[in-house]
């Protein structure tokens, strides 16, 4: 019970800078219908509920599986095991991600079927599952990360150059959508595994982190190559916004449940059953600690039903109109103002980024503090946001314009960052 009032409180307070944003707005340069600002007050509320419960389901049955699992891959001491095991493990969970199957469906409505989901989601999770496992091999051979980080976006920087440009921008949205609230704990707790059978205590701490990242750049590296070897002419389509605001306050969210809650189920299966597998073949956990799990997997579900059922029902509109809204006004300026404003924000509430968070204080035993790496990723992410609302509104930018320069920065400053810093940076 203590430890879900913390993680209400904590939630609490990082959803409410969201809420009063958007109240600000509504009373200044963007009027809200009452039944738009109940339905994102409800949503609100099933927000915070929600994810205060899936972060302590996260605590007490995604981080034990990760971790038994991936210290139980590499005692084998068998190196094909290792590589097996990352590459089905990478796959599956990359699979199960909603946030994946929320791109591939776009992709796929807005190229027109060019680019089917069922291709995009199965050539990013097989990225996914390969940079996983060449991650474990890393860990184990004591590979530098930032040596690993440069080569990989060597290769990838030169492949995009016989790319498209449009499977540039969906390559690295895919980095993002593969690394959601249901992948990140996972393969957090993974690397945890993995790096606590270390002697080295120093680098088995720095081991901890890195892997989200190396699993993201296996997303960029499958569509970049998707795209060089599918050979396709020019991506054509659009999305377009149509309003489409229920007016029934409750509908907005039961409408939602049925299929947020089979959305859920199917991303925590694949979980579910590879850890029956290895309960039933290697761990044999006591009961005791095996119910444990599975009341953590419960909770787990249940707060990531009402997590989405809240977002879908009470932020999607929302934000829709806000952000039309403010693109239709002939200041443009606003633009920019708002998409750093709510990307600072949104980092505040993002179930992954909490889980993040909460590993790197507890493995460093408090010394990087993890509202320190919250409002760093908060600020970055927010200039992030503002810059691309700038690429839209100034047609000459390219996305590599961007990229490339950021990069190339950031790979040099791992050079003289400390290594912990440099695999919390990538993840």
């Amino acid at each position: 019970m203590n430890v879900l009032v913390f993680r209400f409180k904590e939630v609490l307070y990082s959803v409410l800078p969201i809420t009063a944003i958007v109240i600000l707005l509504h009373f200044t340069i963007v009027p809200l219908e009452l039944s738009l600002i109940i339905r994102f007050l409800i949503g609100a509320v099933l927000i915070i509920i929600g994810l205060s419960i899936f972060l302590v389901g996260v605590d007490i049955g995604i981080t034990p599986i990760g971790n038994v699992m991936g210290s139980s891959i590499v005692k084998t001491n068998k190196l094909w095991v290792v590589i097996i095991g990352g590459l089905l493990l990478g796959f599956f969970i990359s699979v199960a991600e909603p946030d994946l199957h929320v791109l591939a469906d776009q992709v796929d409505f807005v190229t027109s079927g060019m680019i089917p989901k069922a291709t995009l989601v199965t050539v990013v999770s097989v990225g996914v599952g390969a940079l996983i496992s060449l991650g474990f091999v890393r860990i184990i051979y004591n590979i530098k990360i930032f040596k690993f980080l440069t080569v990989t976006y060597i290769v990838i920087f030169i492949i995009a150059l016989f790319t498209l440009k449009e499977f540039l921008a969906i390559a690295f949205d895919a980095s993002g959508a593969t690394t959601g609230a249901m992948t990140v704990p996972f393969i957090l707790a993974l690397a945890a595994g993995v790096s606590v059978i270390k002697k080295d205590s120093k680098a088995s701490e720095e081991d901890n982190f890195g892997l989200v990242g190396i699993a993201s750049a296996g997303a960029i590296l499958a569509v970049v190559f998707m795209g060089v070897v599918s050979r396709s002419g020019t991506i054509t389509g659009g999305l377009e916004y149509t309003e489409t605001v229920s007016t029934s306050i409750i509908n907005s969210f039961t409408r939602q449940i049925g299929k947020v809650a089979m959305e859920v189920i199917i991303a925590l299966l694949p979980i579910i059953i590879i850890f029956l597998i290895f309960q039933i073949i290697l761990f044999k956990l006591p009961r005791k600690a095996l119910r444990k799990v599975l009341m953590g997997l419960l909770f787990t579900y249940i707060g990531f039903v009402m997590f989405l059922v809240g977002v879908n029902g009470g932020f999607m509109d929302v934000g829709a109109i806000i952000g039309s809204t403010i693109a239709s006004m002939e200041n443009k300026a606003y633009l920019v103002i708002v998409g750093f404003v709510l990307g600072f924000a949104t980092v505040m509430a993002e179930p992954a980024v909490h889980v993040l968070t909460n590993q790197v204080e507890d493995v460093t035993s408090g010394y990087v503090k993890r509202k320190a790496v919250m409002i760093s990723l908060a600020i970055g992410v927010g200039i992030a946001v503002a810059l691309s609302k700038v690429r839209i509104l100034v047609p000459g930018i390219q996305l590599w314009h961007y990229l490339l320069p950021g990069y190339i920065i950031s790979l040099a400053m791992s050079y003289i960052t400390p290594e912990l810093f440099v695999g919390i940076a990538f993840d």
